[in-house]
């Protein structure tokens, strides 16, 4: 058996580390869009209570923080599949039988269509904020704008009329 010279598992190595970091940077990409959901329900649920209209929020299975946390989760299964497949393939550079694998590439990408489908449901699915039904909050002081309107005044206002 003959050894490969030093700079072609050199570059090998470093292809299996790009490969590594964009594994890593699909997992944080998850993550994010899990918080991004879940933050986003949280959104429109405060949006509807400032407008006074009735909270449709249900407590089933299906809502946007358990899909956030479905996401968030995958994102950190990611990572770590990432990290033993590479590993798996640096042994395998370095033993010279490496014997490239798709099967976690249809695994995690079938992954995510689900949970992508999942998420176009609950936007496609969820009410929306019809602007004919908006009653607007009544307004008890007007909101003057001076230079000595202070933060202290602007957060009260905001408190009352607003949130």
């Amino acid at each position: 058996m003959t050894k490969e010279p030093k700079i072609d598992r050199q570059r090998e190595h470093q292809a299996n580390e790009r490969t590594f970091l964009a594994w890593l940077r699909t997992s944080i990409a998850l993550i994010a869009f899990g918080f991004a959901i879940s933050r986003f329900g949280l959104f429109l649920r405060q949006l509807q209570a400032s407008l006074n209209q009735p909270a449709t929020h249900s407590q089933t299975l299906f809502n946007s923080e358990n899909s956030g946390v479905a996401f968030v989760v995958f994102g950190i299964l990611t990572i770590v599949l990432a990290t033993w497949r590479y590993n798996q393939v640096f042994w395998q550079i370095e033993r010279g039988d490496y014997r490239p694998s798709r099967i976690l590439v249809w695994v995690i990408a079938t992954i995510v269509i689900i949970l992508g489908a999942l998420s176009l449901r609950l936007i496609v699915g969820s009410r929306t904020l019809n602007p004919s039904t908006v009653t607007p909050k009544p307004q008890t002081q007007s909101l003057k704008l001076t230079p000595t309107f202070s933060r202290r005044k602007l957060s009260a206002y905001l408190a009352r009329n607003v949130l």
